[in-house]
């Protein structure tokens, strides 16, 4: 199989390579109208450039884009980008990222993310600070494979970079608006402008409400109404003719209703469960139908209503100051940020009015970075880019977990984390020939995390309210301190004007880390190690002619200590507890195709397509299923080499098609979209989530020059019954997070 991804890549360069008679035949008779694909400019190697021109894996899609497909949140983003997953964990707002397979899943806050994001250039390193509203957004870049030669934090699986729209030199104002099924309600706008010939601003805001589409299934009430506001202010200050001051600040709050588990396969109480009334629940179909409950303890302890419903309460603000210094060959930059993310969520993880696992999470993260940059100016045979970042982590949560319908009993555990990032980096491309550049980035990273006064104690025991507040064992410090190198070595050859081929390999690294869960034994908490990942690439970008675009990527991945959410055997007493590991060696390989083509004026057709497969190749894990059947009296461990790697489906597909055209004095855009994405297979083939097809469509009209749109919009078209993801703490309570039924809306955009 690998040979036969590159071989086919091969196939497409030499293909490619014939293609310029073709480039000139498309060329229209004087004076008729074609079509042309616009050129997209990127900041992805953090100067200007043509997309088509970097070597990398990369997908941009336009603040247009993320509007006309009512993209407000960054999970949407994989249904728009080949091989890359975002999961909704258990409905909360701790997703999991995964690009090329690469992806950590784990429902705790305090682990990085395979996958780094940015907004603005300033790193957001803890995934539950990714789940703000995008909006004034002016593109957004995803980046396949490890990073970190050219950015602040370090990554393996790639990078999203958002970036927002500028403050204007004339005025420009807008507003947008959105209205559809189940009373949900959009509105966006911005004004921005000169205060001075220096000085300009920008501010815009976003807020969300209503959408609640599922209810309790024994209550009636309704679930999932949003209610979120979002606020960005901008000043740009040209302080002289080459230094120029941006000064961001935000504001978010987040008071939405969380999404409620679908049991998929029933829930059939406990002991525990029975002796408290409960009884059986028939397996769910309908994604609508969910449950939840808050007993009176509970919500005592917690500080919550016993009538809450599953809900969020998260606040985060932040500044960041860029300046940007033009020398005659070299430009300086220097960003400095702060942000603070509070979490306030109770989320009910058996999807029912059964105290089996009700869990309220109550968090504060604190995250100070400072990047310099120093970089050439322009497009040379020699450009280059050196840079130092340093980020500071503090983290500081407590999280309520009720299991006094299983286990009878809740849990308060507690824990502060702090980490402290060092690094340098750079990256250089050399122009060898007419036509061919050797790239080399290098990074060095010094960082130390720190575990402190990790417990895990009894917040209820009514079985024995002697043990409330005893902890379940002495409070933890665990501390883990790592220097790892990463870099890149890539050759980019220009075939011919408009076709660039390219090759890399690149050694990406994810930073160590602690398990966080609810934990009985110390052994728990114990460090994971750092992550390390020697991604070998190959790639081809090609204009085949002015209307048609094709890129195509393959890609054999080597990992190293690949962290793994498992369990280790303690010992015949304790037994197995769970707990992140390191797993030796693995592979994963795969392949991408974009293509974009505009047959006529005004149409335009869009199609991607990535595959991806993994295997152990040395692993030897706990066999929980034999450990249990000889007794545990000793751990059996099975051989996972040669093994499928699973929590990744193998093929996503995607499609688009728009057309817009004039008639009677009017502007029509009629728009459709369509994806596919595999199965999502667990390690338990039960828990599998199935594969499923979505499809959305959009009509819009406006009139030549003028500042209006109006459109209707239908979203999951065909209301197909989808699940997002599988997962459960429990046996007997296995939740689905699923996925949206068809929704149909209006929306209206001003620009004054």
């Amino acid at each position: 199989m690998k040979k036969l991804l590159l071989g086919g890549l091969v196939g497409i360069g030499g293909a490619l390579s014939g293609i310029p008679a073709l480039a000139q035949s498309s060329t229209a008779p004087s004076g008729e109208s074609t079509a042309a694909l616009p050129t997209v400019v990127v900041t992805a190697q953090r100067r200007e450039q043509s997309a088509q021109d970097v070597g990398a894996a990369l997908t941009v899609l336009s603040g247009e884009d993320l509007t006309n497909k009512g993209i407000t949140n960054i999970n949407k983003l994989q249904y728009e980008v080949p091989n890359v997953e975002i999961d909704p964990q258990y409905g909360s707002g701790q997703p999991l990222f995964r690009i090329r397979g690469v992806g950590l899943k784990d429902y705790a806050t305090n682990n990085t993310s395979t996958v780094g994001v940015y907004v603005d250039e300033v790193a957001y390193p803890f995934p539950v600070q990714t789940q703000g509203l995008l909006f004034d957004i002016d593109r957004v870049e995803v980046l396949r494979g490890p990073q970190g030669t050219l950015y602040g934090r370090n990554s393996t699986g790639g990078a999203i970079n958002f970036l927002s729209r500028r403050p204007t030199q004339v005025f420009d104002a807008g507003v947008t608006a959105s209205y559809g099924s189940y009373n949900a309600k959009t509105v966006e706008g911005y004004v921005s402008g000169p205060f001075s010939d220096a000085l300009r601003g920008r501010f815009s805001f976003a807020r969300e409400q209503g959408g609640a589409w599922q209810y309790n299934r024994v209550t009636g009430q309704s679930l999932g109404d949003k209610d979120t506001l979002a606020l960005r202010g901008q000043l740009e200050l040209d302080a002289t003719r080459d230094l120029k001051l941006n000064l961001t600040v935000h504001h978010g709050q987040d008071k939405s209703e969380s999404q409620g588990p679908r049991l998929y396969q029933g829930l059939v109480p406990n002991a525990a469960g029975k002796a408290l009334g409960f009884s059986t629940i028939a397996a769910e179909k309908d994604p609508r139908v969910t449950g939840w409950s808050l007993t009176p303890a509970f919500a005592k302890v917690t500080g919550l209503s016993v009538g809450d419903k599953p809900h969020r309460d998260n606040q985060s603000d932040g500044a960041a100051l860029t300046a940007n210094w033009e020398f005659d060959k070299v430009k300086l930059t220097s960003i400095t940020s702060t942000e603070s993310f509070k979490r306030r969520e109770f989320i009910d993880w058996d999807g029912s009015a059964i105290p089996q696992s009700d869990e309220y999470f109550k968090s504060n993260i604190g995250v100070f970075s400072q990047e310099l940059r120093l970089a050439s100016k322009g497009q040379n045979r020699f450009n280059w880019l050196a840079g130092v970042y340093y980020g500071r982590e503090n983290l500081d949560e407590k999280f309520y977990s009720d299991f006094t319908g299983n286990l009878g009993y809740a849990t308060l555990t507690a824990y502060k984390q702090k980490a402290d990032v060092l690094a340098a980096f750079g990256q250089g491309d050399y122009k060898l020939t007419e036509n061919t550049r050797v790239v080399l980035g290098l990074r060095q990273e010094h960082e130390t995390r720190k575990l402190e006064n990790f417990t895990t104690s009894y917040a209820l025991y009514p079985a024995q309210p002697a043990k409330v507040g005893t902890s379940t064992f002495p409070a933890q410090d665990r501390s883990l301190t790592s220097d790892e190198t990463s870099g890149k070595l890539g050759l980019e050859y220009q075939l011919r004007k408009g076709t660039l081929l390219y090759t890399s390999v690149s050694r990406g690294v994810k930073s160590g880390g602690f398990t966080a869960y609810n934990s009985s034994f110390p052994q728990q908490v114990d460090a994971v190690k750092p992550e390390v990942l020697w991604a070998y690439e190959v790639g081809a970008k090609s204009d085949v002619t002015r209307s048609l675009r094709l890129n195509a990527s393959a890609f054999y991945y080597d990992y190293r200590d690949q962290q793994y959410q498992s369990q280790v055997f303690i010992d015949p007493v304790i037994k197995n507890v769970g707990r992140l590991v390191n797993i030796p060696k693995s592979e994963i390989y795969g392949l991408e195709l974009e293509l974009q083509w505009e047959p006529i004026a005004g149409l335009t057709i869009g199609q991607y397509l990535g595959y991806k497969e993994g295997y152990y190749k040395e692993y030897k894990g706990l066999d929980v299923a034999a450990t249990k059947a000889n007794g545990y009296t000793a751990p059996v461990y099975s051989d996972f080499a040669g093994q499928e790697l699973t929590n990744f489906p193998k093929t996503s597909y995607g499609g688009s098609l728009s057309y817009t055209w004039t008639q009677g004095g009017f502007r029509y855009t009629a728009q459709g979209d369509y994806v596919f994405h595999d199965t999502l297979k667990s390690s338990v083939p039960a828990y599998n989530t199935n594969s499923y097809w979505l499809a959305n469509t959009r009509f819009a009209v406006t009139q030549p020059g003028a500042k209006w749109t109006a459109a209707l919009w239908v979203r999951n078209l065909l209301n197909t019954k989808y699940d997002l993801y599988h997962g459960s703490f429990l046996s007997n309570a296995q939740i689905a997070t699923s996925g949206m039924p068809r929704t149909i809306g209006i929306q209206g955009i001003y620009n004054f």
